[in-house]
């Protein structure tokens, strides 16, 4: 059994109320150890999986998407997790013995801005060196509701120096472009219909919704979450 240590990373900024704010955190590792490759490997156990944690598995990278533990009274505990690739999308299930070592990759997360998409990607820019980064469209969380000027996080793998993760905020205000007119005073209903945004994007909301109003989505689900005031 290792002793553990804390290793410190750095949030360049987070969501809060739309907008970024500074702050600092930790997470404990294992000491770093020394691989065959001569670089640092940092471990830890089952008990500190946690959500949008990057794991080395086999050779590749992954991001928690959930996560679980199965217990019952005849059989040792296991950890189970659903993964998605960080190179590929590619979603696997994972079930370790509840304790196993596992590997994070060390990350910082990064405020950027959102510019435009070309051939080579999405392309960001950070907020604080102002240098742009082109990012492939498998690493970002809802790229359906990326528009121009949009703040996001950008999670860096701190070994490499490359992106592993996008995330907008949970919920970002978007403009309806196009839906049917809706029904005057009709504010009760659950009925929903479909109703294009600024992105381009499709999202269902309640009829008394109209053009050219403006609506707060919830980017994890893709769902409407109310009408938003001038």
């Amino acid at each position: 059994m290792y002793n553990t240590v804390l290793h410190y990373f750095s949030f360049r900024g987070y969501f809060s109320g739309g907008k970024f704010a500074n702050l600092s955190a930790t997470i404990i590792f294992a000491p770093p150890r020394r691989g065959p490759s001569d670089k640092k490997i940092y471990m830890a156990n089952t008990a500190d999986i946690s959500r949008g944690m990057i794991l080395k598995l086999d050779g590749n990278l992954y991001s928690v998407v959930e996560f679980g533990e199965n217990k019952t009274a005849r059989a040792a505990a296991k950890v189970w997790a659903k993964l998605k690739g960080v190179d590929n999308s590619r979603t696997i299930e994972k079930t370790w013995n509840s304790g196993d070592t596992i590997y994070p990759v060390r990350v910082e997360k990064r405020a950027y801005q959102y510019l435009y998409q070309d051939e080579t990607g999405y392309n960001f820019m950070d907020n604080t060196t102002f240098e742009q980064m082109s990012v492939a469209e498998s690493l970002i969380d809802a790229p359906q509701f990326l528009k121009e000027g949009q703040e996001v996080a950008i999670a860096i793998n701190t070994e490499t120096e490359l992106p592993v993760s996008v995330e907008l905020p949970d919920k970002i205000v978007m403009l309806v472009t196009y839906t049917e007119p809706g029904l005057k005073g009709d504010t009760a209903t659950r009925t929903l219909k479909p109703a294009t945004v600024e992105t381009g994007a499709t999202v269902s909301v309640p009829l008394f919704v109209n053009e050219g109003e403006l609506i707060r989505v919830n980017t994890k689900t893709g769902e409407y979450v109310e009408r938003v005031k001038d």
